[in-house]
C-alpha cells in the first residue's frame, strides 16, 4: 500500500475541485505533466550518477554559462541554498569527474570561476532531450489557435502562482516577508 500512495500522490489536488468536468480534465492533465517532468528529471539524475545537488549545480552553472554570467562558488551556494563547505565538496567532486572547471577570477585573485565542461553540457542536454522533444513534437502538431489558448492558459497559471511567491530582493537574497 505505501508505494500505491506514492505512485498516486501526484493526482491529488490540494484545493477545491474544479467546477466543471472539462476543467477537472485539464487540471488532471497538468498534474500528470508535472509528474511526468519530475520523473524524467529524476530518471536523468539517476542515469547521470550525480547526487541531487551535483545535478542541480551542473544545470545551474550550465545555464549561467549560456547566459554569459561569470559564476563562482559563492553564487552556487546561493543557488543551491547550501553552505560554503557543502559547495566546496560538490565542486571538488564535479571537477574530479571532469564536469566542471575551476579557474582564478580574472579581476579578483581571491575568487574562483566555475564553468561547466563540454562533457557536462552533453550530459545535461541529453538528460532533457527526450522530455523537450516530446513536448515540441506534440505542440508542433497543434493548430496555432490551440497553441495560443494553451500558452495563454499556462501563462495565467504561472502568473497566479508567481503572485504568491516572494520576490528576490537582489541576486543573493529572497525577501520572505513579501
Amino acid at each position: 500500500m505505501p508505494l500505491t500512495v506514492v505512485r498516486r500522490e501526484h493526482v491529488h489536488l490540494y484545493a477545491r475541485e474544479p467546477r466543471s468536468a472539462a476543467a477537472r480534465t485539464a487540471v488532471d492533465a497538468l498534474l500528470r505533466l508535472q509528474h511526468a517532468e519530475d520523473q524524467q528529471i529524476e530518471s536523468a539524475r539517476i542515469e547521470s550518477g550525480l547526487s541531487k545537488n551535483e545535478f542541480l549545480a551542473v544545470r545551474y552553472l550550465l545555464q549561467a554559462h549560456r547566459d554569459g554570467r561569470v559564476t563562482g562558488p559563492k553564487d552556487l551556494a546561493v543557488m543551491l541554498a547550501v553552505s560554503n563547505a557543502s559547495v566546496t565538496k560538490i565542486v571538488d567532486g564535479l571537477v574530479q569527474q571532469g564536469l566542471l572547471s575551476r579557474t582564478a577570477h580574472p579581476t579578483d585573485r581571491r575568487a574562483q570561476v566555475l564553468a561547466p565542461t563540454d562533457r557536462a553540457a552533453e550530459k545535461i542536454d541529453a538528460s532533457y532531450a527526450r522530455f523537450h522533444e516530446a513536448v515540441v513534437e506534440v505542440l508542433d502538431r497543434l493548430s496555432d489557435a490551440d497553441n495560443a489558448v494553451l500558452a495563454d492558459s499556462l501563462t495565467k497559471v504561472v502568473e497566479a502562482l508567481a503572485a504568491g511567491s516572494p520576490a528576490p530582493a537582489d541576486e543573493y537574497t529572497v525577501d520572505h516577508r513579501a
